[in-house]
């Protein structure tokens, strides 16, 4: 499923192109993706220029001088297409301008198209109850004291929770864990305040990084231009199991709800 760094490597690709166009068009080739598509969206959206584009934890956010804003969830296979030469069977929401056209292309349709009042985007019921951006000024290492106090549940439990911390994923919490050398299994009450600020810029540091390649390519993942996202060749644990750790030891996995967990018990305590 594409995470943070993959919305955020499409928010930027899109850029480029869709700030300051006018949307002339839009098309919808079927009713719905994981839901229908809300009730007037090509009315709405034809005729609006876009002003802005953003992110909101795995939420790409389209904004328009209208005073609303475009949400979309990428799912476990989306991706936007940009000036396609054919539209596909998977092509389901199709926008156009006057140099462009980009199709939301989503094989297994576990995406979303939402269309929110912009001053409204915090009350949003999916927006409501979310922590802070992992890569913005109130994500520390005091924020994650305050929320950990007196809590036995693991420590990659409660960064999986999007309640503690906006958009973060399996992947890029394995990987924080290993760099920060905290066992994912640890309780996160018994984690030191100078082990959290390890913590917050080790989780920075991943994001950053899997932005810069573009994402770790999952299957079907690709940026906006096609081009994959390379930052799985810079897995560090996630995906190595049996593999040798740097530190001597072996990367294991264990599974919990059928998602996988890779860590080194030598070196993460």
């Amino acid at each position: 499923m594409p995470e943070l760094p993959e919305v955020e490597t499409t928010v930027r690709g899109l850029t480029p192109v869709l700030k300051g166009q006018v949307i002339e068009r839009v098309t919808l080739r079927r009713a719905d993706l994981r839901r229908p598509f809300p009730e007037g969206l090509g009315q709405r959206l034809t005729g609006a220029r876009v002003t802005g584009l953003g992110r909101r934890a795995k939420y790409g956010l389209i904004d328009t001088d209208r005073g609303d804003t475009l949400i979309f969830h990428l799912g476990m296979s989306g991706r936007w297409r940009i000036d396609p030469e054919e539209l596909g069977k998977h092509d389901h929401f199709v926008v156009e301008t006057a140099k462009h056209r980009l199709a939301l292309n989503d094989a297994r349709r576990f995406g979303s198209i939402d269309l929110v009042p912009t001053d409204a985007l915090a009350e949003w019921p999916a927006f409501k109850a979310l922590g802070p951006e992992p890569l913005g000024p109130d994500f520390s290492a005091a924020h994650l004291a305050r929320v950990f106090k007196d809590r036995i549940a693991p420590v990659k439990a409660l960064l999986l929770d999007q309640r503690t911390v906006a958009g973060l994923g399996n992947i890029y919490v394995c990987e924080a864990l290993y760099l920060a050398r905290i066992a994912p299994t640890r309780a996160a009450g018994t984690i030191t305040k100078a082990r959290l600020e390890k913590l917050v810029v080790a989780v920075r540091e991943v994001l950053e990084a899997a932005i810069l390649a573009g994402g770790s390519t999952l299957k079907d993942y690709a940026r906006p231009d096609g081009e994959l996202g390379y930052f799985a060749k810079q897995w560090r644990v996630y995906g190595r199991e049996g593999e040798p750790c740097e530190c001597g030891g072996t990367v294991e996995r264990r599974v919990n709800s059928g998602r996988s967990t890779f860590w080194c018990p030598r070196c993460q305590k």
